[in-house]
């Protein structure tokens, strides 16, 4: 049995939420995931997020059944929708001068027979707990995690760096996307954390993981609370699965 819990805040800083989130619903025979981090002037990310998320979710229900008989085929599919994702997004940006340079990151999570598919662009994160320990499963596609792989600085300078917000890959910038695409075990007892940047940039990796081990009402509700005290710098939205 599968149980989710979403929540997603403007936060102290922003007009408007730019993030998107689909769940499945508890009877849906597919159990898919998505959380979007959108970007851009007048709305677009707004705009960007929401066509994102809708085109993901709708390629992936189309063409699961042909795609669910092998593990290969599910990464291939979850990795699929953002490629069809971007390209709507990419459309309809083209088709509006005041959504010129909207975009958006993107995390699917698929759930199926033990196994989370995973599908990921930008520097929104999943993260699985299990028993005691919490492990980031995506890895940034921003200019400060590239510092990081070079060498050039740690991953703590990382923190505090002033271009931490700056990509290398979204969804709708360009005609083009390689997202990156994962096949991961999801057993009794885990728990699945899919987050924008709003929360993981005010909530060190201890504190989020402390919360998501010991609140077993709703653990969304209070990242988000905890997120906002901290500056709620940014929108932010937390979807748990368990």
């Amino acid at each position: 049995m599968i149980e989710a819990f979403a929540t997603s805040d403007v936060g102290k800083a922003r007009q408007i939420n730019e993030d998107s989130f689909y769940l499945s619903k508890p009877e849906d025979t597919i159990k898919i995931f998505i959380v979007a981090d959108g970007m851009g002037g007048y709305n677009g990310g707004e705009i960007a997020s929401k066509l994102a998320v809708e085109a993901a979710r709708n390629y992936i229900i189309s063409n699961f059944e042909k795609s669910k008989e092998d593990k290969e085929t599910l990464i291939s599919l979850v990795k699929s929708s953002l490629q069809y994702a971007n390209m709507v997004v990419y459309e309809k940006a083209k088709s509006n001068d005041e959504l010129k340079n909207m975009g958006t990151t993107m995390d699917v999570c698929l759930i199926y027979q033990n196994k989370v598919f995973i599908a990921h662009i930008g520097d929104s994160r999943v993260y699985r707990i299990r028993k005691e320990f919490m492990r980031k499963l995506t890895k940034d596609h921003s200019y400060v995690q590239q510092l990081v792989d070079e060498g050039k600085i740690t991953k703590e300078e990382s923190i505090n760096h002033p271009k931490k917000n700056m990509l290398m890959k979204a969804i709708g910038c360009s005609q083009y996307i390689e997202p990156d695409a994962m096949v991961k075990g999801f057993i009794k007892g885990d728990i699945l954390l899919m987050c924008s940047d709003g929360l993981t940039n005010m909530l060190s990796e201890e504190k989020i993981y402390s919360i998501l081990k010991n609140n077993n009402v709703d653990p969304s509700k209070e990242l988000i609370e905890k997120a906002n005290e901290a500056g709620g710098l940014d929108n932010i939205t937390a979807v748990i699965i368990k």
